[in-house]
C-alpha cells in the first residue's frame, strides 16, 4: 500500500482478524491486501463513482460495500472471500450507503432514502425532498430471528434479558478482577482461573430472499451515518433540515457541522439521543466511546443515557511537536503534485509533461523558507495546466489579526473650516436584516443628508487625523454620534447608534434598486430588472426575493455580471425556462398561467469578463436554450468543477479541476479557457462608467424595447362560460 501506488488511496480498513486491510481508490477500485501473502484483490471497480462506504465482518470473510450507480442511487453489495462472489442486498429503487455488520455478524445495517414527504415551497409551486433516510438492518440467515419482529412472550423475553445482563456483568467483574487483582490474590498460591475465550463469531449468510430480510426502524427521518450496533444498541449520528437553523453556510456543511449521536435499543425498541457531537468512534470492544465535541475530545464509556464529558477530556495542550518545516513543505508539495496527477479532469493532463513540471518546480523547493513561498510555487506549478478552478491556500502561517472597523452606511466629506464630517450619502438598507442593516437609517436616529458628525463618544472629530480612527474597534457597538445641521457645537445633539462591519451589502443593494427604478423608468414599468451576485445560496436567494414579484412584467433583464460562480444556474434555468401549457382562473378572479408563476415575457442576460464559473455556465444554458439574447463581454472561461480539499498535513486546501462539461453533440470541450460570447458585444467605457452611465445596461433596454414592439405576449381573454344544460329552453 506504501509504495508504488497507482492513484489515491482512500479510508483502509483492517480486517477483525487484523490479517487484511481494505481500501478504496480513486480509480474506484475496492481492494484488499493480505498481509502475509502480499496478494492484493479486487473485490469491486465501479464506473459511475468513487466507493466511499464499506466494512468488514466480525468473521473477516465478508465485505459490503455502497456502490455508486447509474441512476444515481447507490446499492449496498456483500462479497464473499471465500468463493469471490458479490451479490446485491439492496435493490435498484433507493439509494442506500453508510453499511456497518452488527458486532455479532447477524445484522447488516446500513442507511436508506425510503421516506417520501414532499415540502412545498411557499412563493412557488415547487417541490423537494429532504430527510429521507432511516436506519436499516438486513437479517443475514434465515434462521436468525427478525431483529424488529412481533414478540410472542414479553415475560419470556425479560427473563432471557435479564439472564444475559447479569452474565455479561459477571464476565466484566471477572476480567476486572483479573487485570487488579486484591492483596489477598496476590499472596495466595491458588492460580487465578483463566476466563473462557470467547466463541469465535462464525457468520452465516443466506443470499435467497436476502431482499425481503430488510428491517427499518421506527425514528424520525433525516440523514444518518456513523452506524455501529453492539449488543443490542444501535448507535448513529443524525441530522435533519431543523438542524440547520441558526447555522451558517459553513456550519451546515464543513467539519464542524454537529450532529444528534443516538442510540436504539432493539430489545426496548427505544431511541436515546445521547447529545450532540461532531464526530464519535466506538473501539473494537464495544465498550468505550471517542467524542469530539467542538475541538475537545473525550474517551468515555459506552454511554447507556445522556453524554457525560466532563473529568474525561483528552488533555492535548501538552503535546509538543518538532517539527521540520522544510521536509513537511517538501512532503506537501509532492502530495499535492499526486492529488492533481490523479484527480485532474483530463488524463494527459492537457497535453502537458506532468512529470517535467514536477522536477522543473522541485528545483526551487530547497529555497522554500515560509508556507506563503510554497504556496506560490504550487501555484506555478498548477498554472501549467493553463485550466480554471486550480487553487491552492492556507497551511500552517502566522495571521495578522484583523481589527474591525465601525462603518456608519454613508458617505462623508470633511467641512475645510471646522473639520466637522458631512453627511453626503446614506446608504439605503433593509433593517430588518442584520447583515443589510444602515446604522444611520435605524429608527429614532433621525440623521439627514447634510447634517454633521461633530464628536465621537465625546471625542470631537476635528481634533482626528479622520473620522475613522474614532471608530476603531466599534463595530457592531453601541457609539454615540454628537450632530448638527451645522458644522458646530451650537445646537447639536446625541444619538445612539451601532455601526456595522460591512458597507459592501449596502451598496450592492443601492446599486440594484438604482437599476430597477433606471429600467422601470426608461421602459414606463414594463421590463423588470435583476441582478444574480453568485450561484450560490446568496445568490438563488436574491434571485428569489427580485424574480417572482417581478414575475408579470413583459419583459425582463437578468444580469449576471461579476457574477462568482457556484452551483445553483440549472435551479434558475428551470423557473426562467418554465412555459405556459394553460389559462386558469377562479370565481371573481383573474386569469392566471398554469403551471403558476410562469413567465411570459422576452428577456436577455447581461454577462461580463467577470461573469465567472457557473455565472459562465448560466449564460451558456440561457443561450442554448433560446431564451434570450446575451449582451455584454465575453465571460471568465473556467467551468472544470472542483469540491473539498483532500487533507493536507498543515491543514492547507488543494483543489483540482475534476468535473468538465463537453457539448451535447459530443464534438468539443465547451467554455473552458474561453469563455461565452455575447450575441451583442458592449464594452463599458470605464470614464462613463464612473460617472453612472452603464452603456451595457441601456443596450438590453434598447433590444428588449425592440422585442416587445412585435413579440409581445398577454394572456387571451377569458372564453364564453359553457352551457352545459343537457336541455336547453327553447
Amino acid at each position: 500500500m506504501t509504495s508504488g501506488a497507482d492513484t489515491y488511496y482512500y479510508r483502509p480498513v483492517w480486517s477483525p482478524d487484523s490479517k487484511k486491510l481494505l481500501w478504496a481508490d480513486r480509480l474506484q477500485r475496492l481492494r484488499y491486501v493480505d498481509v502475509n501473502s502480499k496478494a492484493v484483490t479486487q473485490v469491486d471497480q465501479d464506473k459511475w463513482g468513487e466507493i466511499q462506504s464499506y466494512d468488514w465482518s466480525p468473521d473477516s470473510q465478508w465485505i459490503a460495500w455502497a456502490r455508486p450507480e447509474e441512476n444515481d442511487l447507490p446499492r449496498v453489495y456483500i462479497y464473499s472471500l471465500a468463493d469471490k462472489k458479490q451479490t446485491a442486498v439492496t435493490d435498484e429503487w433507493y439509494g442506500s450507503g453508510n453499511v456497518a455488520f452488527s458486532d455479532d455478524g447477524k445484522y447488516l445495517l446500513f442507511a436508506s432514502g425510503r421516506d417520501f414527504k414532499p415540502t412545498f415551497a411557499e412563493d412557488e409551486f415547487e417541490n423537494v425532498y429532504l430527510d429521507m433516510q432511516r436506519v436499516y438492518l438486513v437479517t443475514l440467515a434465515k434462521d436468525t430471528e427478525p431483529p424488529l419482529g412481533p414478540r410472542s412472550d414479553e415475560v419470556g423475553k425479560a427473563e432471557q434479558k435479564r439472564a444475559r445482563q447479569k452474565e455479561k456483568e459477571g464476565e466484566e467483574k471477572k476480567a476486572e478482577e483479573k487485570k487488579s487483582p486484591s492483596p489477598a490474590q496476590k499472596s495466595s498460591p491458588t492460580p487465578t482461573p483463566e476466563l473462557k475465550p470467547k466463541k469465535p463469531i462464525v457468520v452465516k449468510i443466506d443470499l435467497d430472499g436476502i431482499y425481503d430480510r430488510i428491517s427499518g426502524l421506527e425514528i424520525v427521518p433525516g440523514n444518518y451515518s456513523d452506524i455501529r450496533l453492539v449488543d443490542d444498541r444501535i448507535f448513529y449520528l443524525r441530522r435533519t433540515v431543523a438542524d440547520q437553523e441558526g447555522e451558517g453556510e459553513g456550519e451546515q456543511d464543513g467539519p464542524d457541522r454537529k450532529a444528534h449521536l443516538c442510540s436504539y435499543s432493539m430489545e426496548d425498541r427505544k431511541e436515546t439521543v445521547l447529545g450532540d457531537v461532531n464526530a464519535y468512534q466506538i473501539s473494537a470492544d464495544g465498550k468505550r466511546m471517542l467524542v469530539k465535541i467542538k475541538k475537545d475530545y473525550a474517551i468515555i464509556e459506552l454511554p447507556k443515557d445522556k453524554l457525560e464529558t466532563k473529568d474525561h477530556e483528552l488533555k492535548l495542550a501538552g503535546l509538543d511537536m518538532q517539527l521540520d518545516k522544510h521536509a513537511e513543505w517538501n512532503q506537501i508539495y509532492f502530495e499535492c503534485w499526486r492529488q492533481m496527477r490523479d484527480f485532474f479532469y483530463a488524463p494527459n493532463m492537457n497535453g502537458i509533461d506532468w512529470k517535467l513540471m514536477r522536477d522543473k518546480y522541485a528545483a526551487i523547493l530547497p529555497f522554500v523558507n515560509h508556507r506563503n513561498d510554497l504556496t506560490y510555487l504550487l501555484g506555478e506549478l498548477i498554472g501549467e495546466l493553463n485550466n480554471g478552478h486550480t487553487y491552492v491556500g492556507g497551511g500552517e502561517r502566522p495571521e495578522t489579526p484583523r481589527i474591525k472597523l465601525g462603518l456608519l452606511g454613508a458617505e462623508l466629506s470633511r467641512d475645510p473650516a471646522t473639520k466637522a464630517y458631512k453627511v453626503d450619502r446614506i446608504l439605503p438598507g433593509q433593517n430588518w436584516d442584520k447583515h443589510t442593516r444602515s446604522p444611520l437609517t435605524a429608527q429614532g436616529i433621525n440623521v439627514k443628508v447634510g447634517d454633521y458628525i461633530i464628536a465621537i463618544n465625546n471625542t470631537p472629530v476635528s481634533g482626528l487625523p479622520n473620522l475613522y480612527d474614532g471608530l476603531i474597534g466599534t463595530a457592531d457597538k453601541q457609539v454615540i454620534l454628537r450632530v448638527n445641521s451645522k458644522p458646530s457645537e451650537d445646537g447639536a445633539r446625541d444619538v445612539t447608534v451601532v455601526p456595522t462591519a460591512d458597507e459592501s451589502p449596502l451598496y450592492y443593494l443601492a446599486w440594484v434598486q438604482k437599476n430597477i427604478d433606471y429600467v422601470g423608468k426608461k421602459t414606463n414599468g414594463e421590463v423588470g430588472y435583476l441582478h444574480i451576485p453568485d450561484m450560490g445560496r446568496p445568490g438563488l436567494n436574491e434571485f428569489t426575493k427580485l424574480y417572482f414579484p417581478q414575475i408579470r412584467k413583459k419583459a425582463l433583464i437578468v444580469d449576471v455580471r461579476g457574477n462568482g460562480g457556484g452551483f445553483v444556474s440549472p435551479l434558475v434555468i428551470e423557473r426562467l425556462r418554465r412555459a405556459l401549457v394553460m389559462v386558469g382562473i377562479a370565481r371573481n378572479g383573474m386569469p392566471a398561467t398554469d403551471p403558476p408563476q410562469t413567465f411570459l415575457g422576452r428577456m436577455v442576460t447581461l454577462i461580463d469578463e467577470f461573469s465567472a464559473s457557473d455565472g459562465d455556465i448560466f449564460p451558456y444554458r440561457f443561450k442554448t436554450l433560446g431564451l434570450g439574447k446575451l449582451i455584454g463581454k465575453r465571460t471568465w472561461g473556467g467551468v472544470i468543477g472542483i469540491r473539498d480539499s483532500l487533507p493536507l498535513v498543515d491543514g492547507g486546501q488543494f483543489f483540482k479541476p475534476e468535473f468538465a462539461p463537453y457539448s451535447k453533440e459530443g464534438k468539443d470541450w465547451i467554455i473552458e479557457s474561453h469563455g461565452v460570447d455575447p450575441d451583442i458585444v458592449v464594452d463599458n467605457d470605464p470614464a462613463k462608467e464612473f460617472r453612472g452611465e452603464d452603456q451595457q445596461l441601456d443596450r438590453a433596454i434598447q433590444e428588449i424595447q425592440e422585442e416587445l414592439k412585435t413579440k409581445r405576449y398577454d394572456l387571451p381573454p377569458v372564453p364564453p362560460y359553457p352551457n352545459r344544460n343537457p336541455t336547453p329552453s327553447s
